[in-house]
């Protein structure tokens, strides 16, 4: 561990002075230091740097936008709590007035970023955008229905729809996907990512915009779930918390660089069951109708209508150091 001392040199802020706090602390060394590193890295990453010099999309703006999409979509259930039937249409068009010019800015700044467009072209390509996207919603309303009819009849302890979409953290995490899955097929990747991970943050589910979900998916509990950028999942699946839909192996270049977007991860077919804790790795099937126990780890495929179970456990009894795995003493 370094030697940690205190600056020599404390200054103390005078309330009632009307002191600037700006000036209370000597940060110029501090500043200067910052500066070198961030010459040093624009020096070897030149095409970061002159592309991101126009900004980046801000992952407060787009959580702020996430919220008014789903209060458009759900605006008796998710929007503020002066939305009633008499009003919600005329709440639901100045929303989304809203939030089409609030993601229309955040779309052109990733296309400025990530393509050698000038900002007009990029302006007119966020446009484009924009308008499908929002006359993909009304699809993306009938298949979230889908999704929380399927939350409310999986889980014994939902008492209605309502609580189903109020409360659930996997209908909290598949909106956000649904709605960044949208966007990332239409050429937003960036932006898609981050509407993914703000979900990833105040859910523990972590679902890759890429992901190919179908409908009437329910995520129960849900902490630790994560579905890799490449995985397939049929209609009607049920996952619990802790499962992973992962990649086994990550094929480099040559020059060591990983492969990108190669089909890497799990397909799930319709009316899948996934319970607690299973890990399923690598570009293998799980055939419709089968159940896969808590726990297990599969990089294999599994023909349709099985059950998956960890081995019967086995109860061992030690008796003076012999072990018995029928529970029987040996002595």
């Amino acid at each position: 561990m370094s030697d940690f001392r205190l600056p020599t040199r404390v200054a103390e802020h005078d309330r009632e002075s009307g002191a600037d706090p700006l000036d209370l602390w000597d940060v110029g060394e501090v500043v200067r230091e910052l500066a070198g590193i961030r010459r040093h890295w624009r020096s070897t990453n030149a095409r970061h740097v002159e592309h991101g010099a126009k900004g980046f999309p801000s992952r407060i703006r787009l959580a702020k936008i996430t919220e008014e999409l789903s209060s458009a979509l759900f605006p008796l259930r998710l929007g503020p709590d002066f939305v009633r039937q008499a009003n919600e249409d005329t709440f639901i068009t100045q929303t989304l007035q809203i939030a089409a010019s609030r993601l229309h800015a955040q779309l052109r700044l990733e296309l400025a970023y990530a393509i050698e467009i000038e900002s007009l072209v990029a302006d007119q390509r966020a446009t484009e955008i924009v308008v499908a996207f929002l006359h993909e919603l009304p699809n993306l309303r009938r298949l979230l229905d889908l999704d929380i009819e399927a939350a409310f009849r999986g889980d014994p302890a939902a008492r209605s729809i309502d609580e189903v979409l109020i409360c659930y953290p996997g209908l909290l995490a598949i909106i956000h996907h649904r709605l960044a899955h949208t966007l990332y097929l239409m050429g937003a990747p960036l932006v898609a990512r981050i509407i993914s991970e703000i979900s990833h943050s105040s859910t523990g589910i972590d679902i890759h915009p890429g992901a190919q979900i179908g409908e009437g998916f329910f995520i129960d509990h849900g902490t630790g779930v994560v579905i890799g950028e490449t995985a397939i999942i049929g209609n009607n699946v049920r996952i619990y918390q802790g499962v992973t839909l992962g990649a086994k192996n990550f094929p480099a270049e040559a020059s060591g660089a990983l492969i990108k977007a190669l089909p890497r991860h799990p397909i799930i077919e319709n009316d899948v069951v996934i319970y607690a804790g299973a890990t399923i790795l690598g570009r293998v099937t799980i055939g419709a109708g089968s159940e896969i126990g808590g726990n297990v780890w599969i990089t294999h495929d599994v023909p349709p209508l099985s059950q998956v179970v960890q081995a019967r456990e086995q109860n061992l009894l030690i008796r003076q150091g012999r072990i018995s795995p029928t529970g029987t003493d040996l002595n």
